[in-house]
């Protein structure tokens, strides 16, 4: 937590900005619970030592993310999780840095598995032979800096996100765009854990590349299916010898 002498000497506006991150990491990481009222006015301000305005900005900015609600006469209290509107950035990001990794992978994977296979579906029918250059391109990166982990995993993200393209749908597209930092968070921790059989699953996205190229629908949403039960598979792996 931010000490008091540290907020004093931030402008208003990064006190603003360091109070909204500061009370959203404690929601998320449950240390106001959902459906529990937050402490009043004086002792927030006291704890975080922000003037009044400075917090009521912060309540206002997390209302709008859908964590806080405010009630006449009862006061301010978290909403349930389910309401919490997780493709916000700020909000997906207090989960990364207070969840256990476990947790967000296995959300986001249920995720990409709803997604995905339908993507790679849609993109064998309407791909372009410039998407498909994007694919191979990835691919091939992949291959080319299977030793290096930041590299493989930005090739691996670029990789998904060609074949997002190409289904020509912004809904879509947008969707990994909103969840980038997830994405390569989860792709770090499944590469990891794939680490002695890193071969068969670079084999698998080249699979999956094949079968967009034939414009094989079917093939293409199967193959993404089992790369993506096989990744997940990889996530627990790599959890369990953490």
């Amino acid at each position: 937590m931010f000490t008091r002498s540290a907020l004093a000497a931030m402008g208003n506006s990064s006190a603003n900005s360091s109070v909204v991150n500061m009370i959203g990491q404690a929601i998320v990481g449950g240390v106001y619970e959902p459906g529990s009222l937050l402490p009043g006015e004086v002792e927030m301000r006291e704890r975080y030592s922000v003037s009044r305005t400075a917090l009521r900005e912060a309540y206002s900015k997390l209302t709008a993310k859908g964590l806080l609600t405010a009630r006449p006469k009862v006061g301010t209290s978290v909403r349930s999780r389910m309401q919490w509107n997780m493709l916000d950035p700020e909000v997906l990001s207090w989960h990364l840095q207070t969840l256990p990794a476990r947790d967000i992978a296995v959300d986001l994977y249920a995720l990409r598995r709803m997604i995905e296979p339908g993507a790679a579906e849609l993109a064998a029918k309407l791909h372009t032979s410039e998407d498909m250059q994007r694919i191979d391109d990835a691919h091939k990166d992949m291959s080319l800096n299977a030793s290096n982990e930041h590299d493989l995993v930005e090739a691996d993200f670029r990789f998904h996100m060609a074949i997002l393209s190409a289904t020509k749908n912004p809904f879509i597209n947008a969707f990994s765009a909103l969840i980038h930092a997830a994405m390569i968070s989860s792709f770090e921790i499944s590469w990891r854990g794939a680490e002695v059989i890193k071969e068969q699953r670079l084999n698998q996205h080249g699979a999956v590349a094949d079968a967009i190229r034939s414009r094989d629908s079917a093939l293409a949403k199967q193959r993404m299916q089992e790369l993506l039960d096989d990744s997940i598979n990889d996530v627990h792996e790599a959890l369990a010898k953490a």
